[in-house]
């Protein structure tokens, strides 16, 4: 009997010491990142599975039927689709080069020692990327009115005739062009400044020894050593071209005549105004699957050639 006993006071003791020493070294990153790995998996990752399932199925009110790759099988012959695709490469093959050409322009000025107060400089530049896009877009409403509009106002005075700036078809998407450029430059000059500033001065100083100019400087230095910058700031403007909603939404809803109607604005309408959650899941991922193929064409054309 006291044998029994000796053993089971062993197994006790020997229990209670392995709850105290249950957080090991090992285990105690998994304790730190469980609850973001949950919330991640409940947010994210079952948002993603529950659509693409979606997008095989027909939603009628809460009833789901499947329906196969008949919405994909739609999407091919649907013309609104083709219409805000041509629409959405039209604003990106526009938009994305003015944008960064623009933004390197104003990064290499407030880089050089001509400008004065560059603190000053940086922080207006960058806070149209902080202001409120609703509040932004109505203020360009306002300003773009093609009747009582400052813009038209201006205009009439170098004899130029009112723009209708927000219901003709090709103004409407200089209108957003305009809007999602004076909205994100600010943004890109400050990486590609950051870029900048991690140019080492030795370099030109030693181009400058042999003679060379500061423009031969600007193609032959600072364009090439920018070119991690230059593949993140157009990968990421291209992502967002492709996801642009909030604009084109506000200013025009998609019009004049789908004018101006985007990817993701046309897959809003479909899933929130038609309740076709259905065919906009198979948007959705029609748009996953542009955004990565164009992305990796991008990696590719402007990548390390070293690889």
């Amino acid at each position: 009997m006291e044998r029994v006993e000796t053993i089971a006071e062993t197994q006790k003791k020997y229990q209670l010491k392995t709850r105290k020493n249950w957080l090991t070294p090992k285990r105690a990153p998994y304790l730190f990142i469980g609850p973001a790995v949950i919330l991640m998996l409940i947010f994210t990752v079952y948002p993603v599975i529950s659509s693409f399932v979606l997008s095989f199925q027909e939603v009628r009110g809460v009833e789901k039927t499947f329906v196969g790759v008949a919405n994909y099988t739609r999407l091919i012959h649907d013309p609104v689709f083709y219409k805000s695709l041509l629409n959405t490469f039209q604003i990106l093959i526009i938009q994305v080069p003015l944008m960064i050409s623009l933004a390197l322009v104003i990064a290499v000025a407030l880089h050089s020692t001509l400008v004065k107060a560059k603190a000053f400089f940086r922080v207006a530049i960058f806070m149209p990327a902080i202001t409120a896009l609703v509040a932004a877009s109505i203020v360009f409403m306002i300003l773009l009115d093609e009747h009582f509009g400052l813009v038209n106002y201006f205009l009439s005075f170098i004899g130029v005739d009112n723009i209708a700036w927000l219901t003709s078809p090709f103004w409407a998407k200089v209108s957003v062009i305009l809007v999602m450029t004076w909205r994100w430059t600010g943004y890109n000059v400050v990486i590609i400044l950051a870029g900048l500033q991690n140019i080492p001065s030795d370099l030109y100083e030693a181009a400058s020894i042999d003679g060379a100019s500061k423009m031969r400087q600007f193609f032959m230095i600072t364009i090439p050593l920018l070119k991690p910058v230059f593949i993140f700031t157009i990968v990421m403007s291209t992502i967002g071209t492709l996801q642009l909603f909030d604009e084109p939404f506000i200013l025009t809803a998609g019009g004049p005549n789908n004018a101006t109607m985007t990817i993701t604005l046309y897959l809003y309408e479909t899933g929130f105004k038609y309740f076709e959650f259905g065919y906009a899941s198979a948007i959705a991922y029609v748009l996953v699957l542009i955004t990565a193929v164009i992305s990796w064409i991008q990696m590719k054309l402007v990548g390390d050639d070293s690889k």
